[in-house]
This record gives C-alpha cells, structure tokens and sequence, in this order.
C-alpha cells in the first residue's frame, strides 16, 4: 500500500467535551473517508474519566475535586490536566494491521523512544500497560475503536500538579505513584514543546504498522 501521510494538530488546551465532539467528528468522517490520519496533540482542562464499566470502584467514594466524564475507552480511572500532553490518534486501523494489542504496543514504543531520546530510561511493566521510569507511572493509554477508527489514546504527564491522581485509583492500579517528565528530568518543559518532541517517535512507530 501506498505509504500515506500522516498529518498531526497542536490543539493548545481545549475543554475535554470539546476534544470529544472534535474527535467524534473526525471519526466519522475518516470512516467516511472524506480526511487524513490524523493525531491530535493538546492539553485538557481538569477532569477525570472512566471507561464505561460496572466497577467503577477506581475513583474511590469521595467527592472529586473536578468533574467526572463516562467515555467509550477501555479501562479504569485517570485524571487529565494542565501540564499533560493528551495524544488522540484517528487513524483508519484497517491500514494498521487490523490489531488492537499490536497498536496499543506502538502507542507505548512511541512513549518509550521519545523519552530515551531525552535521556529517561522509560519502560513497560509486565502485565500492565502504559510507560514507567522504575515503578512510577509517566504515561497511560486507553484506547477505543468505532468501525476500526481509533479514538482517544495516550496522555503523558509533563508537569503540572499531580495530587488530583491521589484521590483516585488511577488505571485501578493501588499504590501506583505517578510521575512527570519534569520531575524526571528535573528542568521544566511546556507541553507544547514536549508535543514537538514526541510527534517524530509517535509517526515512527505507527508507520511500522502499516500494511
């Protein structure tokens, strides 16, 4: 197949119902196939969200300090925030490999070797998913699928402040200790100049997939 562009967006920071609708959107007209690939890169307002599921135990029983939003990804609670750099690729998976695990992989590889490039020894952990630095958790990902278009997708923790994690169970994961590229670093980064950095690994590793 014809090696197709992939084109990418810097979003700045938009509301989270805001990206959703802009998503949705872009879903249905690239099933459609009236535009490109394309990866969305931006920064949320602060909130939480969940899969749609029957346990939703990982946001605790507390009130949350910000507002909570049900969405048609897979898995547990996360927090979205500034300082964080969302990455939502719309992406037409039939040209991809047709595999869920394989471009959920890619998403990971593509974390991983952006920060290896910067000198952060970032990693899988067995049986879990995102990217680590030693037991600290920098990236989650969750993704879902409508018709094999993707949607949602990676949020990497840059800076900003990471307590709103505290009063969730983030991913459902207990006792996990999130972490930034700030902090990892120990130099500041604005998450549109980490989105710059990023995008060349994430375009990298989805092109492996192509078939």
């Amino acid at each position: 197949m014809e090696d197709a562009m992939i084109e990418h967006r810097w979003l700045g920071r938009i509301g989270y119902s805001e990206a959703l609708d802009l998503q949705e959107s872009q879903v249905r007209q690239r099933g459609a196939g009236e535009v490109s690939d394309t990866v969305f890169f931006l920064e949320h307002d602060a909130v939480y969200t969940i899969g749609k599921r029957p346990d939703q135990s990982s946001l605790g029983e507390q009130d949350l300090p910000h507002p909570v939003v049900e969405i048609s990804r897979g898995g547990q609670a996360t927090y979205h925030g500034p300082g964080q750099l969302v990455v939502y690729p719309v992406l037409d998976l039939r040209n991809y490999g047709q595999d869920l695990h394989r471009y959920l992989r890619a998403l990971e590889d593509s974390v991983i070797a952006a920060c290896r490039a910067m000198g952060i020894n970032a990693r899988r952990r067995e049986g879990l998913t995102g990217a680590w630095v030693e037991e600290r958790k920098l990236a989650s990902i969750g993704i879902g699928v409508k018709r094999w278009i993707s949607l949602h997708g990676v949020a990497i923790n840059i800076g900003g402040d990471l307590s709103p994690f505290e009063q969730i169970t983030p991913c459902g994961i207990q006792g996990v200790a999130m972490t930034s590229l700030e902090n990892e670093l120990g130099a500041k980064m604005s998450v549109e100049r980490a989105a710059r950095t990023f995008w060349p690994h994430f375009e990298q590793s989805l092109r492996r997939l192509r078939v």
